[in-house]
């Protein structure tokens, strides 16, 4: 049987960039899975169309379809129990809560610092897709949205509750990393494969976690694509 997560990908196949898979890639390394990874782009709707679903992440594991990254998790802890990454329903119901905080605190600071770069780092033939999609949500232009100095202090500032986690733990989620941690890390991913960004200091408890967790399951994360990889891509 072969599991096969589609995947986006940038400008090259192999620039994968998207939080939401990054915590899917995180989750079946957690458990000891294969997958392969298959190229996904904005405008290649089409190709999502069995599972009736727009967006990645898309895994597709024997007979069964799941869209959602957070789907994704919960079915992999029924599905294949062993080395669980919820634990218990008490444990997932803290899991949404840092799910909602990475998504609506770390993510919005995150897109003001590095948009022009992400734009960058996105297929040339999804980048009209891309702008006009984010330009309507926001209400302004990618130019105008842009902004590193606000976005950096508004990521500082929201960072203080992991910060005081991580002055306990080594993991969100304790000695080792779980479910918590990879919803979280998963939005680092994304800025570190588009952007340069230093986006912590590195006497931040939070660079530290962040170096443990490129270095976890063999180094998936320090190993990936970043677009500074691509010759003449970054600017």
């Amino acid at each position: 049987m072969t599991r096969v997560l589609f995947d986006l990908c940038g400008i090259d196949e192999g620039l994968r960039f998207s939080p939401y898979c990054w915590r899917v890639r995180y989750a079946l390394a957690h458990k000891g899975l294969e997958a392969e990874t298959r190229p996904w782009r904005f405008n290649d709707r089409a190709a999502l169309a069995f599972a009736d679903h727009d967006k990645v992440p898309v895994l597709v594991d024997g007979d069964e379809t799941i869209t959602d990254s957070y789907a994704i998790l919960r079915y992999l802890d029924r599905a294949y129990p062993e080395s669980p990454l919820f634990g218990d329903a008490l444990a997932e119901g803290r899991a949404s809560f840092l799910k909602h905080y990475a998504e609506r605190s770390l993510q919005p600071a995150m897109l003001r610092t590095i948009i022009m770069d992400l734009l960058n780092a996105i297929h040339p033939d999804d980048r009209d897709y891309f702008r006009e999609t984010r330009e309507k949500r926001l209400g302004r232009t990618l130019e105008e949205f842009h902004s590193p100095a606000k976005g950096l202090s508004q990521l500082d500032a929201a960072l203080e509750p992991l910060r005081g986690r991580l002055k306990e733990a080594d993991y969100i989620d304790g000695e080792a990393p779980a479910a918590g941690d990879y919803l979280v890390f998963g939005s680092f991913m994304w800025a570190r494969c588009v952007s340069s960004a230093d986006l912590v200091s590195n006497a931040d408890p939070v660079y530290a976690w962040l170096e443990r967790m490129l270095d976890q399951h063999g180094g998936l994360g320090r190993r990936a694509m970043r677009i500074t990889d691509i010759e003449g891509a970054y600017r």
